[in-house]
């Protein structure tokens, strides 16, 4: 691992010097907006780089690779989580990144990591937030997220989650200085009404999918008043995936809109996304679609544009089936969900 590293050191350097030119003409015409969030503490970049690859893994190399690439490119925010298998190469792109001069300090991102079910006990809590730490070479995260409403046993039962004691630690955890800010993902309006009666810092975002092909727009107006801000992961649907279908890259109308607009199908989604106000995690390491989600900041759609895409039938892609079960807290869809499917 360390010869690689050596050698792509290298390797990195070399072209740094082109690369950067790039960088500063681009940043001249778009630059990521940021989001202020309700902790107070650092604003959130509006585009974020996921690093969840399906089939999970990929290997260290390759992402760590995609990620020192969207460094160099104005990627500000990367998300992972500890399922994902991806935090120790975002901790090493970070320290490239830094001995190379593409960030003066690691204080110029903004990471974001989760909380897996099988630490969604109130005593784990801690522990895991510091493994993920360890795992990134870092001091602290800029945000930190229960990942789902659930709990599991380390041989996989699935129980219900004590969202009071589990949130408490998560506040403990904020209170440290480990995270700068706390909130969830995957919670539905109602969940998150019961974690909030229980809370003394609220959460300040919800990571949920959303895309043309789901909205949210409830759970979206819910949050806002709530002064949680949405966070889409799935933009462009969930290809790919063990869960996903081509739904949204297969839309006749996101079709005929992005070929009217010159634009590509996927910029449609992200745009559309972002102009709901949502930050929104792009999912992509190959170098020239890194950019193209970039490229949705100086142009946007247009009255009928988004008039037509709302009129867009509505499903749920990431059901979550997995966490269903006979003997589970949740026994279908509908009480995960809280009928928001």
């Amino acid at each position: 691992m360390l010869n690689n590293s050596l050698l792509f050191l290298a390797k990195a350097d070399s072209a740094l010097t082109s690369i950067c030119t790039s960088r500063r003409r681009a940043s001249m015409a778009i630059a990521i907006h940021e989001v202020p969030l309700s902790s107070g503490s650092k604003a959130m970049p509006r585009i974020a780089m996921g690093t969840a690859a399906f089939p999970w893994p990929t290997t260290s190399d390759t992402t760590r690779d995609a990620i020192l690439h969207a460094i160099k490119i104005g990627y500000r925010h990367f998300d992972t989580a500890s399922v994902y298998s991806s935090e120790e190469a975002l901790g090493e792109a970070v320290a490239v990144a830094l001995r190379l001069g593409l960030i003066a300090s690691r204080d110029e991102l903004f990471i974001t990591s989760k909380l897996w079910v099988r630490d969604a006990q109130s005593h784990l809590v801690l522990p895991a937030l510091q493994k993920s730490l360890r795992s990134l070479q870092l001091e602290y995260l800029d945000l930190y997220l229960i990942h789902f409403p659930i709990c599991a046993k380390p041989e996989g039962e699935l129980m219900p989650i004590d969202i009071s004691s589990v949130w408490a630690a998560m506040e403990e955890c904020q209170r440290m200085g480990l995270t700068k800010s706390i909130g969830v993902s995957n919670f539905s309006i109602k969940k998150i009404e019961k974690l909030l009666s229980a809370a003394t810092i609220p959460p300040v975002v919800n990571q949920v999918e959303v895309n043309p092909l789901f909205q949210q727009k409830k759970l979206r107006e819910f949050c806002i008043a709530k002064d949680i801000q949405l966070c889409a992961y799935s933009p462009l649907g969930a290809r790919g995936t063990e869960w996903g279908q081509d739904w949204v890259m297969e839309c006749e109308i996101l079709q005929q809109i992005a070929k009217a607009k010159g634009k590509t199908l996927p910029q449609i989604c992200l745009r559309w996304v972002y102009e709901q106000g949502d930050c929104v995690i792009v999912k992509s390491f190959n170098e020239k679609r890194l950019m193209e989600n970039l490229d949705i900041l100086d142009w946007e759609l247009n009255e009928e544009e988004r008039e037509t895409i709302s009129r867009i039938p509505q499903r749920r892609g990431n059901q979550a089936l997995y966490f269903i079960s006979e003997n589970g807290p949740y026994k279908s869809l509908e009480e995960f969900w809280d009928d928001e499917i």
